[in-house]
C-alpha cells in the first residue's frame, strides 16, 4: 500500500509539474505580427527557411549577409509568398559593419523585435590540415560575429516588448566531432555565450533561445569547406547529412526554432539522434568518448599531397555523391538557395 501511494504521490507531482510547465510556456507565448526580426546569415539554407516561418507569421524580417546576389534571390523568395523583406549586405566578422548594419535597421523600422544569430562556415578535414586562421575564421563567425551583433542590438532592444534572441549554435557545440574542430571549438564558445547571456538578460525581459541542431537537410554541405581527401570528406559529411529519418529538412527545423522564439524556450536540441547522443554524453562522457575515437578511425586519413588546399563541397563531388540516397538534400539546395557561384562551379 506504501508502494502504491508514493507511486501516485511521484506520478501526480510529476502530471503537475508537467502542465505546469505548460501552462507556462503558454503563457509566455508572443506573435510576430507587424514585429521586425533580423537574422544575420539568412539569405540561404536555414536562415532562408526561418525567414520564411516568421514572415508567414506576419513578421517584417530583414536578412543580412554577405552575398548581394543570394541576398536579391531570398528577397524574392519572401515576397514572392507576400511577406515584408528587407536585405542588407554585412560582414558578421566586421564589427563596424555589424553596428552599421544595427543602426540602419533602427533607423528604418524603429528598432528590433527579434534577432537571430545564424550565421555560418563550416570546415572539415582533419586536425593535420586545419590552420590557426580557420579556427581564427570560425571563432570570427560562430563567436565574435553574434556577440558584436548582440551588443549592438542590446541598447535598441531594451525598449521593444518582445526582445527575443536566438542562437543558432550545433550540436556539435555540446560534443566535439572529429574532423570538424574549428567548427566545434567556435560552436561550443557561442553555446556558452548564449546560455550566459540566457541568465543574465532574463531580468530584463529578454529570452534567449540557443538552439543545437542536428543533422539537418539544408542544402548548406555543398558550401562547406573540405579539406585532405576532400572528396572522401564530403562524402561522408554529405551523406550523413541527407539520409531520411535520420535528418531533418530546413523546413521543420524552422518551425520548430520560430516556435521556440515564440515560447522563449532556453534550448532547442533538433532531431531525436542529437536529442540521444546529449543525453550518452551527460550521463557517460566516457562511452561518448570511446564511440567519437572509433568514428575518427573510420574517416578519410589525412593526404600527404595538397591537404591544406580547401575545396567546397560543388568541388569535391565523386561517384558516391550525389546519389539516389542524398536525393533530398541535393533539392534542398535549390529550395534553401545554396547555390554555387562562379568560384565554386
Amino acid at each position: 500500500m506504501r508502494l502504491k501511494t508514493s507511486l501516485g504521490i511521484a506520478f501526480g507531482t510529476a502530471l503537475g509539474t508537467l502542465v505546469a510547465a505548460k501552462a507556462l510556456r503558454s503563457r509566455r507565448a508572443i506573435e510576430f505580427a507587424g514585429k521586425t526580426v533580423v537574422i544575420f546569415g539568412g539569405s540561404r539554407g536555414l536562415g532562408l527557411a526561418m525567414a520564411r516561418e516568421f514572415s508567414r507569421a506576419g513578421a517584417h524580417v530583414v536578412l543580412a549577409a554577405r552575398d548581394e546576389q543570394e541576398l536579391e534571390r531570398a528577397a524574392a523568395d519572401i515576397e514572392r509568398q507576400g511577406g515584408g523583406v528587407t536585405t542588407i549586405s554585412c560582414d558578421i566578422t566586421d564589427r563596424d559593419q555589424i553596428e552599421r548594419t544595427v543602426g540602419r535597421i533602427v533607423h528604418d523600422r524603429g528598432g528590433i523585435d527579434v534577432l537571430v544569430n545564424n550565421a555560418g562556415i563550416i570546415q572539415v578535414g582533419p586536425l593535420e590540415h586545419m590552420t590557426i586562421d580557420d579556427f581564427e575564421e570560425a571563432m570570427a563567425t560562430h563567436f565574435w560575429g553574434p556577440l558584436f551583433a548582440i551588443l549592438a542590438a542590446l541598447p535598441h532592444m531594451r525598449a521593444r516588448g518582445l526582445k527575443r534572441i536566438v542562437n543558432i549554435s550545433s550540436i556539435g557545440g555540446k560534443i566535439a566531432v572529429p574532423h570538424l574542430l574549428p567548427y566545434t571549438a567556435s560552436k561550443f564558445a557561442l553555446t556558452g555565450l548564449s546560455e550566459g547571456l540566457r541568465s543574465e538578460l532574463a531580468g530584463q525581459g529578454f529570452a534567449v533561445t540557443t538552439v543545437c541542431p542536428g543533422l539537418m537537410r539544408t542544402g548548406s554541405t555543398y558550401n562547406a569547406r573540405f579539406k585532405g581527401q576532400h572528396r572522401h570528406e564530403f562524402a561522408w559529411f554529405h551523406l550523413s547529412n541527407a539520409i531520411p529519418f535520420v535528418s531533418v529538412s530546413a523546413v521543420r527545423a524552422a518551425r520548430r526554432i520560430v516556435d521556440a522564439c515564440r515560447h522563449g524556450d532556453p534550448e532547442v536540441i533538433l532531431t531525436p539522434g542529437a536529442q540521444l547522443a546529449a543525453l550518452v554524453n551527460a550521463i557517460s562522457p566516457s562511452t561518448t568518448a570511446r564511440l567519437l575515437t572509433l568514428a575518427n578511425y573510420l574517416m578519410p586519413a589525412p593526404s600527404a599531397r595538397q591537404g591544406l588546399r580547401s575545396h567546397s563541397g560543388w568541388q569535391s563531388v565523386s561517384r558516391y555523391v550525389p546519389s539516389p540516397v542524398t536525393r533530398l538534400a541535393d533539392r534542398a539546395t535549390v529550395e534553401n538557395n545554396e547555390l554555387p557561384d562562379a568560384s565554386t562551379s
